[in-house]
Formats: C-alpha cells, sequence, structure tokens
C-alpha cells in the first residue's frame, strides 16, 4: 500500500490487476474487501469496503482476479443482506464487525428438486434444468451465464431433495469436457448480464393499484420511474403502498444509504405486511438489500448493483421482479465522494461529470425480455431521489430525470395539505403515454376512451389551478361562479381519484376496472352544469359531493353498500341540475 485517504486507498501492484477487480487489504487479522476502481501505471486506486480506521502504509494486499459478485442460488428470498451481500441476520451483536463476511445461501438445508430438462437435451446459459420451490415462487435451476457455448446434457438428477452444494447436473461441451453443476451460481454486480432473444416489446400496463399513478401517469411491465421528494412527503409509505399492491412475482428492496431509523423501519414493517396476492406475508417473495448512511461509502455505492444483479437473476426465470431503491441520491453522493478523492474534475455540485451517464446505464439494465424458450420476464425499476431542500432541479434528479421513463414528483404543499399520495398531478408524467404500442394497449385491455379521459381529467386540474389562482389573487367574489365551479371541479378529481388511503384495506388498492368506473362516474359530474345561490354554494355542494365520492371508495365495488351511496349521489346530482 502507497498511500491512503479515508477509504480510498493507493496500492503499488507487481502483477497485472484489471477494472473493478476485487481484493482484500490484510490489517492484523482482519482482511478488508475492496475494489479496483482506477488503474494508473503500477498503482491501482482502491475504494475499501470497511472502515479503514488503523490500516497504515505496507500493509499486504492480495488480488482476487475476479469482479465484485454475488452469489445466486435458492434462498435469497425472505434474506436482508448488505451492499455486499452479507447475510445481516447471520451477524453477531448490534454493529457490524470490520472484515466478518458472512455466506448468502444456506448450505445445510435441503431444496426439493424437480427436472425441467431431459438428458440428451442442447443447453446453453440460462437455459432452464430444473426447479425448486422458493416459498411461494418457483426457483429455476439454469445453467450458469459464464457457460455461453452449446453443452450436451449428460446427466441430470432425479426428482429429490438436495442442498444447493451437491451436484444436480453435468454437461458436456464439444470437445467432450465435462461441467458438474450446481444449484449456486456467481454474478459480477456491475456487468448486465443477458442471454435473451431480441423481439418487440408489448408494453403492459404493471398495475400497482395506486390510483394517481394508474390512472394519470402509468408506468409498463419493465418500465422505470423515479419518486423525487422533499423530506415528510411520503416516500416511504408510496413505496410500501407500491411494493405490496404492484403486479409483481418478487420485490426488491434496496436501501442504499437512507437514515438508520427508516431502514429499521422496512426491517420491522415488512414482515408484517400481508401480501394480496398470495395471503400469505409479503417478506416472503422480497429481499432486502440494506446500507444505511452511516455504514462505509463504498458498500452502499454496491448496493443498487447487488440488487439490481439479484433483479436480473430472478427475471431470468421468466418472473416480474419490482426493484424499489431508495435512495438514489445517497448513491449518488457515494459517487461524489469517490469522484473527489479520485481528484477527477467536478461537475455540478461537485459530483462526477459523468453522473448523467452512470444513472442512464444503471436504469437501463430494467427492461422487459424474452428468454430463449420464449418464456418472458421483467424488472419494473422505481427509483426515489431525495433532493435536498426539496429542489429538483440539483444534478441528481435532472440526470434521473433523463434516464426515467416516469416522473412522480412529490410536492411538500400536497403533503402538508395531507393529500396523499403526494404526487403532483400537473407537473409529474409518463413517457409511456407517448407510446403508440402503450395507447394501443390502454384501449385494448382498458377501454376506448380511456386516454382521452385521462387527458381530460388532467386538463381540468390544470385549469382548476389557474382558477385557484385567480381567486387567491382576486378574492371569492372578485371573479366569477364560473371560476369556483371549475376549481371545484378539479377538487373533486383530486380528492376522488388522486387522494387515497393506504391504511384501508379497500382504499388502499384499487383495481383498474374500478379506476375507469369511477373516473368515468367523476368526469360525468364534471361535464354537467349546475345551479348556485352564490359562490359559497359552490363550495358547500361540492364538498357533499366529494363525500359521498369518499365513502364510495371505502366501500367495496358494486356492493350493496356502493350502490346506496351512489343512489345518494345521484339524488343530489339531479337536484342541481340546470
Amino acid at each position: 500500500m502507497a498511500g491512503i485517504v479515508a477509504n480510498l486507498v493507493i496500492v503499488e501492484v507487481d502483477g497485472p490487476v484489471a477494472q473493478n477487480e476485487i481484493c482484500f487489504i490484510q490489517h492484523n487479522e482482519e482482511r478488508l474487501m475492496a475494489e479496483v476502481i482506477k488503474v494508473v501505471g503500477v498503482n491501482a486506486y482502491v475504494q475499501v469496503f470497511e472502515s479503514t480506521r488503523g490500516v497504515r502504509i505496507g500493509s499486504s494486499v492480495e488480488f482476487e482476479n475476479h469482479m465484485l459478485e454475488v452469489s445466486l442460488g435458492p434462498g435469497i428470498l425472505s434474506r436482508n443482506y448488505d451492499g455486499l451481500q452479507n447475510d445481516l441476520d447471520k451477524m453477531d451483536g448490534v454493529f457490524l464487525k470490520r472484515g466478518d463476511y458472512t455466506d448468502p445461501l444456506n448450505r445445510v438445508d435441503k431444496w426439493t428438486f424437480k427436472p425441467l430438462a431431459k438428458v440428451g437435451d442442447k443447453v446453453t446459459a440460462g437455459d432452464w434444468l430444473g426447479e425448486v420451490m422458493e416459498n411461494s415462487v418457483p426457483h429455476k435451476i439454469m445453467v450458469p451465464f459464464k457457460m455461453d457455448q452449446r453443452y450436451e446434457l449428460k446427466s441430470l438428477v432425479e426428482a429429490g431433495d438436495y442442498t444447493v452444494d451437491e451436484t444436480i447436473a453435468v454437461v458436456v461441451d464439444e470437445e467432450g469436457q465435462d461441467f458438474p453443476l450446481t444449484m449456486v451460481q456467481k454474478w459480477p454486480v456491475k456487468m448486465a448480464v443477458r442471454a435473451y432473444k431480441d423481439k418487440p416489446r408489448p408494453f403492459k400496463l404493471l398495475e400497482t393499484g395506486v390510483r394517481c399513478i394508474d390512472t394519470l401517469n402509468p408506468i409498463t411491465e419493465g418500465g422505470t420511474g423515479f419518486i423525487p421528494g422533499p423530506f415528510g412527503t411520503g416516500k416511504t409509505v408510496l413505496q410500501h403502498a407500491i411494493s405490496k399492491q404492484a403486479e409483481a412475482d418478487v420485490v426488491i428492496i434496496a436501501a442504499c444509504g437512507e437514515r438508520a431509523n427508516e431502514v429499521v423501519e422496512i426491517f420491522t414493517e415488512f414482515p408484517e405486511l400481508d401480501d394480496p396476492r398470495t395471503g400469505r406475508k409479503l417478506i416472503e417473495r422480497t429481499t432486502i438489500i440494506a446500507n444505511t448512511s452511516n455504514m462505509p461509502v463504498a458498500a452502499r455505492e454496491a448496493s443498487v448493483y447487488t440488487a439490481m444483479t439479484l433483479a436480473e437473476y430472478y427475471r431470468s426465470m421468466g418472473l416480474k421482479v419490482l426493484l424499489m431503491a431508495d435512495s438514489t441520491s445517497r448513491w449518488a453522493q457515494a459517487l461524489r465522494e469517490m469522484s473527489n478523492r479520485l481528484e477527477e474534475l467536478p461537475g455540478p455540485d461537485a459530483f462526477p461529470m459523468d453522473l448523467s451517464a452512470v444513472i442512464s446505464n444503471f436504469y437501463s439494465r430494467a427492461g422487459f425480455v424474452y428468454l430463449p424458450n420464449g418464456s418472458t420476464g421483467s424488472i419494473t425499476f422505481i427509483g426515489t431521489v431525495s433532493p435536498a431542500g426539496g429542489n429538483l432541479k440539483e444534478p441528481v434528479t435532472e440526470g434521473t430525470r433523463k434516464a426515467a421513463r416516469c416522473f412522480y414528483g412529490l410536492s411538500q404543499a400536497r403533503a402538508d395539505s395531507k393529500r396523499y399520495p403526494a404526487i403532483d398531478p400537473i407537473d409529474s408524467y409518463s413517457k409511456y403515454l407517448e407510446y403508440p404500442e402503450v395507447m394501443e394497449n390502454l384501449k385494448k385491455n382498458v377501454g376506448e376512451e380511456w386516454l382521452a379521459d385521462v387527458i381530460k381529467a388532467k386538463d381540468i386540474l390544470l385549469r382548476g389551478k389557474e382558477a385557484m389562482e385567480q381567486i387567491n389573487i382576486l378574492g371569492d367574489d372578485g371573479v366569477p361562479i364560473a371560476f369556483h365551479d371549475r376549481f371545484w371541479k378539479s377538487e373533486l378529481i383530486d380528492f376522488v381519484i388522486l387522494q387515497q388511503d393506504a391504511f384501508d384495506a379497500i382504499d388502499a388498492s384499487t383495481p383498474m376496472e374500478r379506476q375507469k368506473y369511477m373516473l368515468s362516474s367523476v368526469l360525468g359530474v364534471a361535464d354537467a352544469e349546475f345551479k348556485y345561490k352564490g359562490f359559497e354554494d359552490v363550495s358547500v355542494f361540492f364538498k357533499e359531493v366529494i363525500n359521498i365520492y369518499k365513502q364510495m371508495n371505502y366501500a367495496e365495488f358494486e356492493s350493496d353498500d356502493f350502490k346506496k351511496h351512489e343512489s345518494a349521489l345521484q339524488e343530489l346530482l339531479k337536484g342541481r341540475m340546470n
């Protein structure tokens, strides 16, 4: 070792070293994991995944000749990992010990294996050999992705119980060399692993159950989106709601640099959440990658890549994966710290000059794929950004805006007025609504008039905001009654469609059929003309309408209670019609 700057260590090497190669620094009885991030001549600059306190120049460094990898196999779901895939539940004590690394997989338990291939089949990287049931998820055992040649399946074990390290198959290459395969394989985390067919994407809508997303700005299966917003605007609750209700087989949560108390909430609340899809606990199909803000910077930076690699692994099984990262701002801050220690030319706010490219490259790993056997898999990635002071013009938000297709901006004003989810309906958008394939899909699966209704609702919200500004400037009695009518019709859409109770058993999740019905009903009221005695009467009338609609939202769809409130609404509207 030739130099130390916080967790950046300069190593003078005496042999070939590769970018992103893993090495271990020997310090007393501890071996500290590090990663090569820059090579200049005989000097390798490595970022250490642990605290470097006490490390001195002259310590020996051993290079491993491989990149940062994760171990993949049955038993990943329901686990709590750190950014290096250490199993946090296997670690003793309150504080993590430096140099203490744990096995991410259970090597003792046996899994019930069911063959899917047969002896004599020609196989290659990513082909399915068999499956085991991991909780309620069919976990495919695949040919390792580094084996990209054509192989013949020489032997395959019969159905039965096996550990992850037992040989379950043997394949032979064209030269006649045998390769024994187990249920475990290793993937590098900073390199996308692909073996997919190139076909047109179908752009299927991913239902989240959150109305302000599904109705106004939908995200597609395999799509990308992000949720920026200041502290206290409800990012965590919104993430929980999407994770619980979205159409996904596997959920991966990456807590990359959030405050420790928020990460503890994930650990304590997720195991208690009921899964509406399976009737079991949500944690059974969830993996949590946790690196809090007080953990080493380098491990925080690695956590998002570890999470994405786990997502790619499950996508290769033909599953729908939902990846939530909270918060990519902390990940970007880790990039900034390492860039500054490398004395690189700083960009805006001292972030790396290539920050936008790094963010775009990471987001591009999500997507919808066709597997070689014709099955499909997807990673839908939704990140959250926590800009300092709620400034949505800062570099991380701007860089993410270029990469992600959906923008769900959280508004401090909406949060302060308890309008949750606090997604701003005016500033937020979904670029997928501009895709012809998405338009056709929505017309076919939701309704011919759906897109027109969504555009109309957005127009009413915008016109209502303009009317509110005029009322605030000129006063209630300084504008025509039409301005009050316009404003309250936008409030009707806001209260009935945009706002949602995440803690109510019925209102927490709204299927598309119900969203379509309610939007059509609300727009019918917005199109109608009513009689008013004065501007005060407008608010009184619409508050009554909103109250009935809210009761409908809390009632089971098309139940007697729902129909009772709907009849009361029709009576109220009939008495006010022009």
